[in-house]
């Protein structure tokens, strides 16, 4: 996610969909040198030709959905929402690139290994951290988010954005059922977008022509895929947990909204979702 953000900041502002300066920090050296080349008009062109062919959908619905989150997250901060909660934050950067995001207090959630790196990639170019951003340590497995971020200052009685991007088909169907049910259990006014699997992609019951492949090479990594949702049964889901849709799309989806007419020569990932709940 961090090269795929970083490769699209660095295409001409008139045709990036956002601008993540912060992105390319977390990355090892061969890969920087990759954003470097992609800068350039015919060599980008190429390198976004090879990325597509190696992983088909890959990208185009990456970049078409951080632009989505990004903006649902606009509107809530133009909603005066004050507090962001990002749950498994990896190396999301809004807190730091997003317009009025200060105002906000940003809980980033995440495993303590992961924040150590993504704190020490933001101490090479921010001369200090941003007042109005708590680092939160935690194992969703292991531990309850009740409990971190009461510790970290959380004000469940106030409006509250949860953004829990990239995390649910990595956990166990009782921890994202506990999230769900602590994120419920807030003030009126919270607001939650997540990502999540098409659960066709576990049990067979929907052919994704890249699916096995993909997840095969992330239980390779030794980070396999466990979770998935039915897109036709989570209004049910999230309503028997306190939480009403608003709405769910798939990369198809929001890439047609991001990229238009092009998105209709695009493919792959049509597994993958976000929703928007209340």
């Amino acid at each position: 996610m961090a090269f795929f953000r970083a490769c699209e900041s660095v295409r001409p502002s008139g045709k990036r969909l956002f601008l993540d300066p912060f992105a390319v920090l977390f990355l090892n050296p061969p890969l920087r040198r990759a954003v470097g080349l992609s800068a350039k008009p015919v060599l980008g062109t190429l390198l976004r030709w090879y990325m597509d062919r190696r992983a088909e959908g890959a990208r185009t619905s990456a970049i078409a959905r951080t632009r989505l989150i990004d903006d649902a997250v606009g509107e809530a901060l133009g909603d005066n929402i004050c507090q962001i909660v990002i749950l498994g934050a990896g190396f999301d950067c809004r807190a730091y690139r997003l317009p009025g995001i200060n105002a906000a207090t940003v809980f980033e959630v995440d495993h303590p290994a992961t924040l150590a790196l993504k704190l020490a990639g933001l101490r090479q170019v921010l001369p200090t951290l941003p007042s109005n951003v708590r680092f939160v340590e935690i194992d969703f497995n292991r531990q309850t988010l009740s409990e971190r971020l009461a510790g970290a200052g959380l004000d469940r009685a106030r409006p509250a954005l949860f953004l829990w991007e990239g995390v649910t088909n990595y956990l166990t169907s009782e921890a994202v059922d506990a999230v769900l049910r602590y994120v419920s259990s807030c003030s009126p006014g919270r607001r939650l977008i997540f990502s999540y699997v098409h659960s066709g992609v576990f049990d067979g019951s929907v052919y994704f022509e890249d699916a096995a492949g993909i997840v095969r090479n992330v239980a390779r990594l030794d980070e396999p895929w466990t979770f998935g949702l039915d897109p036709k049964a989570l209004p049910e889901y999230l309503r028997a947990r306190g939480l009403e849709l608003d709405r769910d799309a798939s990369a198809r989806d929001y890439r047609a909204q991001y990229y238009g007419k092009a998105a209709m020569r695009m493919k792959g990932y049509d597994f993958y979702h976000v929703a928007v709940a209340h």
